[in-house]
């Protein structure tokens, strides 16, 4: 069942959605070589818990045990926080966190550059977020969730990128994960219409070679199955009569 949210509803996911953005802002400072994913992790429950109400959406999510996904070069999602894993010049480094605030969750990922890169592994970063701003312009009531999926799809297949199939992104509200299933893929014209009051977490997921994935034993780390990098990037948006509404910008 897909939960249509009020106006009311939407500013609470919205404010949810502000911590969300000043904790992007701030990551690129914690984003060094030398600092492991478990440094970064502490540092992202701190911040949000210094927001009065504020808590972290994942930690404990479905037994996940931190703050932040965070998940490094071949990872594509759902990489736990290590000690063990300390970050390295021309690395890439995904985070994808949430936060509920009075209720309500809000839920967002950027991909980052540890220090240079090679300028392949820069496109795909640049092209992912250009594909996720693609997929939101397409978030307005009466157009089909086969558009959004068909806008982020095409930039893939102009650049030749993997799109992972098997992740998609989701309605978020009252729970992180909410109905209707976002694919990254679709055809336009197809698909659920959408209406004002859906909130969507759109969320392309793009691999510089094959789209195959595959999970690790930890039960929770995607990694692609060729190791080639994989990018993530993600906002949380509201469908309103005015327009898509970015909820965590």
């Amino acid at each position: 069942m897909i939960h249509l949210k009020t106006p009311a509803e939407i500013d609470t996911i919205g404010r949810a959605g502000a911590i969300l953005a000043a904790l992007y802002r701030e990551i690129p400072a914690q984003v060094r070589p030398g600092a492991t994913t478990a440094d970064l992790d502490r540092w992202a429950e701190a911040f949000i818990r210094s927001h009065p109400g504020a808590v972290p959406a994942f930690k404990g999510l479905y037994g996940f045990p931190a703050t932040l996904c965070i998940s490094v070069n071949h990872e594509v999602v759902h990489g736990i926080p290590s000690t063990r894993r300390p970050l390295r010049e021309g690395d890439v480094v995904s985070v994808d966190c949430g936060v509920k605030l009075d209720g309500f969750y809000a839920d967002a990922a950027v991909t980052y550059p540890v220090g240079a890169i090679a300028p392949e592994v820069q496109a795909l970063l640049d092209r992912t977020q250009a594909a996720l701003a693609r997929g939101i312009a397409e978030a307005r009531p009466g157009q089909r969730l086969g558009d959004v999926g068909a806008a982020i799809q095409e930039v893939a297949d102009e650049a030749g990128y993997g799109v992972v199939r098997e992740l998609v992104g989701h309605g978020v509200g009252r729970q992180p994960h909410e109905e209707p299933q976002v694919p990254n893929f679709g055809k336009r014209g197809k698909g659920l219409k959408l209406v004002e009051g859906m909130v969507l977490a759109i969320e392309p997921m793009f691999n510089l070679g094959s789209a195959n994935v595959r999970t690790l034993p930890d039960r929770w780390t995607v990694v692609t199955a060729d190791r080639k990098v994989s990018a993530h990037f993600e906002h949380t948006v509201a469908v309103t009569a005015e327009g898509p509404r970015i909820l965590t910008d």
